[in-house]
Parts: C-alpha cells; structure tokens; sequence
C-alpha cells in the first residue's frame, strides 16, 4: 500500500498524512501540549500527567516518535522527550492557506 501511496500522491501530502494521523487520537495530542509546555520531559513525567498506564503513554510516544511529530534522546536508563518543530511547522503551512480559503468562502456551498 505504501509504494501506491506515494506513487499517487505528492510526496508533501504523504508525509503531512503521517503526521495527522499520528496527531488524531486525544492521547497524542495531550502529550504534544505537555510537551511544548515542558519542552524536555520524561516518559514519567508525561505519564504522571495523564490518565494513561505507561505502557499505552509509551505506544503514543513511539506513534508520535515514529511519524517525526517528536524526537527523543537518551539519557542513562531514561528518554528525555520533545516536540519536533519541523513538523508541527507542515501542519501550519498546510492549514493556514485552507483557513484563509475558508474564511472567503460561500457558506450556503451546498
């Protein structure tokens, strides 16, 4: 599916795809908003603040991690966690022309 994917679509639609879907659960998104409110924070830190086990905080942040939206380092035993700002960047150049659009547009459309 991915090599018809890409080979259908531009490959900046591809990649912003990725980071929407990686955006479209209220888990992720609330561990996006921790972040960008505590810029370097640990796996626990971010679990401490949410209604989630560890495990299920660990498989959002490796969704997130793998679509680019944050990045991770390690430290000892530990992964120090932050928002990738490059791709939270593609989402707002992609958005803000549609917002503009929008606001031109004809509600009564249909």
């Amino acid at each position: 599916m991915a090599a018809i994917k890409e080979a259908v679509y531009q490959e900046k639609h591809v990649a912003l795809a990725d980071v929407l879907k990686a955006l479209g659960h209220p888990a992720r998104l609330a561990i996006v908003e921790f972040l960008l409110e505590h810029p370097t924070c640990m796996c626990g830190d971010i679990v401490d603040n949410l209604p989630l086990a560890q495990a299920t905080v660990s498989q959002h942040l490796k969704a997130l991690k793998d679509a680019g939206v944050i990045q991770g380092t390690i430290e000892g035993t530990r992964v120090c966690y932050c928002v990738n700002p490059d791709a939270l960047e593609v989402v707002v150049t992609y958005l803000t022309p549609l917002n503009k659009q929008l606001k031109r547009m004809n509600k009564n459309c249909c």
